[in-house]
Parts: structure tokens; sequence; C-alpha cells
């Protein structure tokens, strides 16, 4: 089968499923999730051997460690899975929902109700746990999914779908709402991507090379971030332990994700009492810093820190994603300066604020431009199932839509729905003496 015939297939068959998704009771979506979760734990034994195939093959690849982190799965990533699985199910169903009605002073009802956005394709790098997330949030908001993991993680993906799919057979969803591409041309996303009217919207997730290609060759819609450089500022008046404890979890707990931190910003003020002890925790951790001027004097004149790896910046290394154990440190002399590095630097994605002062918090919740901005919490948060929902698709830092972590609600959309008694416009109707001719 060509490429274009064998895209097109798979399409079609999530397409047709569209009607009994939108007429599926909340019941059978949420038995079928509970049923999955159980699958997926009696059967992790069989997901890490299909894993392991894939880790090999990506270090006989020489893939970076970043990488092969977020293609691992051991049982810790298996339970969060099951987790995401099962949080899904217990969370409200929004197809259906009537979230806004008013009564017009002609006495129709006019609402909005929210419904699936369709057909959804999801494009991802590395992280096989995404085919868990995206299939579990599609399945709840009754939409149809078509799944393209990268060549380095398919006999992980692989194996999760055929357990999503066995699922579906036993509890009466239907399965072909799944799709799974699972061949390696790249000329199948792109034929995927020009099908308007039959895939509804795209979502990539992964580096921004990606979501780039994703974005250029798409005629559908595409909801996107395109880097995760998240910004945390120390502010003059912060709480130093809080401080402390803030940027070595947003930086060394999982430094290969979008939500790490990227740029470390500290007042001027608090250099010297915050500085070398933050340098010595991130130095033990292995985090090279990149730092400016100022920064770097106070590290190097410090005989304790003689072990960290601080070099100077480039101008280059803020608007990085490092996605590694590499922070990059700006020295700045007020609230306003710092907005405006995150202006220029920041991706709009997680930016943070560590203060005790309530004005310059609320200041920084207005003016700071980004999905998720913070006041004393590690930016690690920007996550749709830590913010409560469940799961996410992505995080999106597009403003038309949806913004922040695409979850259920981001999954669906609304429309009018419009409840009369035969009201008619400006009460135009048929004249009675017509009436009377027949």
């Amino acid at each position: 089968m060509d490429i274009k015939e064998f895209a097109r297939e798979k399409v079609l068959k999530a397409r047709g499923t569209l009607r009994t998704l939108v007429s599926l009771s909340t019941e059978v979506k949420n038995r079928t999730l509970l049923r999955a979760a159980d699958l997926l734990d009696a059967k992790r034994d069989m997901i890490k051997e299909e894993n392991r195939k894939d880790v090999e093959f990506a270090k006989e690849r020489g893939l970076k460690p970043s990488v092969i982190d977020r293609l691992l799965l051991n049982d810790k990533r298996i339970d969060g899975m099951i987790k995401i699985l099962r949080d899904v199910a217990s969370l409200p169903d929004p197809v259906g929902e009537i979230v806004k009605m008013w009564t017009l002073p002609n006495s129709l009802r006019v609402g909005r109700m929210r419904v699936p956005l369709g057909v959804v394709f999801i494009v991802y790098e590395s992280r096989p746990n995404v085919t868990v997330e995206a299939v579990s949030l599609c399945m709840k908001s009754s939409n149809a999914v078509v799944l393209r993991g990268g060549r380095e993680a398919i006999n992980s993906n692989r194996v999760l779908v055929g357990i999503l799919k066995e699922a579906c057979r036993e509890t009466g969803f239907p399965e072909e709402a799944i799709q799974f591409i699972d061949r390696p041309e790249r000329e199948i996303v792109w034929e995927i991507l020009r099908m308007e009217g039959l895939v509804d919207v795209a979502i990539p997730r992964g580096g921004e090379g990606l979501i780039r290609a994703v974005a250029d060759h798409a005629r559908i819609p595409v909801i996107k971030h395109y880097k995760g450089v998240c910004n945390i500022y120390v502010d003059e008046d912060a709480d130093l332990e809080k401080a402390w404890d803030i940027v070595y979890n947003a930086k060394v707990q999982r430094p290969s994700v979008c939500n790490a931190v990227e740029n470390l910003i500290i007042h001027r003020r608090i250099l010297r009492a915050f500085l070398p002890k933050m340098a010595y925790y991130l130095g033990k951790a292995g985090v090279e810093l990149r730092c400016d001027e100022e920064s770097l004097e106070v590290i190097k004149r410090d005989p304790r820190l003689s072990f960290v790896k601080a070099i100077p910046a480039k101008e280059e290394d803020y608007y990085e994603e490092f996605l590694d154990l590499i922070l990059a440190i700006k020295v700045v002399g007020s609230l306003d300066e710092a907005i405006e590095f995150i202006e220029r630097y920041g991706s709009k994605h997680s930016d943070a604020i560590i203060t005790e002062n309530y004005t310059k918090a609320m200041r920084f919740l207005r003016e700071v431009d980004s999905a998720a901005v913070y006041v004393n919490a590690s930016t690690r948060f920007t996550d749709g199932n830590e913010f409560g929902l469940g799961a996410e698709m992505g995080i999106s830092t597009d403003k038309i839509h949806a913004r922040g972590p695409m979850a259920l609600e981001e999954l669906t959309i609304t429309k009018f729905v419009v409840l009369g008694e035969g009201q008619v416009r400006d009460n135009f109707r048929i004249p009675e003496d017509l009436k009377k001719e027949i």
C-alpha cells in the first residue's frame, strides 16, 4: 500500500467512529479506561521487555541521555500511566456539558455545549507514556486519535496501543477510534497534515525542530509550543530557604523535560546571600552554570565552589532549551529588569517569581505573558496531571483555542445550542391570508 493510501485509510477509520464516540455513555468510557489500567498492570513485564528493545536501539544509535531518559519505561513510569488512566476515569465527562445559557427577550434560550474536536493527530518523540496520555484523554472526550510516535519508541508504542485496543474490545468502545502509524516514513506525517476536512487538529509533542516541521507542513490547525525556556526570578524579598529548594527541584529533578528551569534570574541585592549555596547545591548535582559577569565573579571568588563548573554565558545561552543539567544565570537590579529579561529570552511556557512581597508577586502574575506563571513554586508543576486535570496532550503556548496543559476541556470546543418555542426572526410569518388559500 502506498503512503497516501495508507495514511488516508488510517484517518478514515478513525473518522468513521465519530458518531459512535459522541453517543457513548460516560460509563462505557470510564469502564474502558479502568480496564486499560488493569491490563497495563497485568502486562507490565511485556511492556518493559518491548521498551528494553527500544532503549537498546537508542543507545546503539548514540542518542543523547536525555532522549533515552524520556524513552525509558520502568515500574514507576508504568505506575504513572496506570494512575493517569484511573485519574481520567474519575474526572467529569465534558462532552455535552452546557457551559453557559441565557434567555433572550424573545424567550429563546441560547447556550454553549461542549463537543469533541473530532479527529486528533498527535505527533510525538521518544516518550511512549504520551501514547497512554493521549488515548486516555481522547477516549474520555469522545475524540478519535491518530498516533505517530518516534521510530525509537515503536516497540513500546505498539504494545501500549495493543493493550488499549484490547480494553476497547472487552468493553464495547470502538477500537478503530485509536489508530497507530507503525510505518517509519516521515512522508506519512506530511500527508496526514494536509488532510483538511478529515483531520481536525494536529498536536505535536517533542523538540522545537519537530514542532516547527509540523507547523510548516500543516494545512490543518496545529496546537503547539516550540520550546520550554522556563525562568525563575529570585527577588530581593525572597525567602532563600524556599528559593534554594525550588530552583534545585526545577533544574535537577528531571532536566530533560520542557517545564525544567533553564534561566535563573537573581536580584543583585541578594546575590551574595543566595548564589554561593545555590551554586554549591547545583554543583553537587552535576549542573553546569553559564553565568553573567557578576554571578561568575561570586562563584570564582568562593573557595568552597572550586569544584563547580561555571563558565561565562553567551547571549545565545539565555535563549536555549538545554534539556540537560545546564543552567544560565543572569543578575538584575529590579523586578522590571527581570520581566524584561523573561519577555526577551523566554518562550512563554512557565515562569516563576520567588518573593514574599505580595505587590511584586501580583505584578509578576499580571505582567508575565506565559502559559503558566508561578509564585513561590517550581515550574516543574506545569503538567496536566499535576494541575488536577488527569493528563495532558501537551503544553500549548498558543493564544487561540487553548493555552497551558491541553486536557479534557481543551479537547472539546463549544457549539451554540438554541431552544425555542416557535420563535421566528422579526415576527416574519406566513400571512394569514396565504394560509387560507390551501
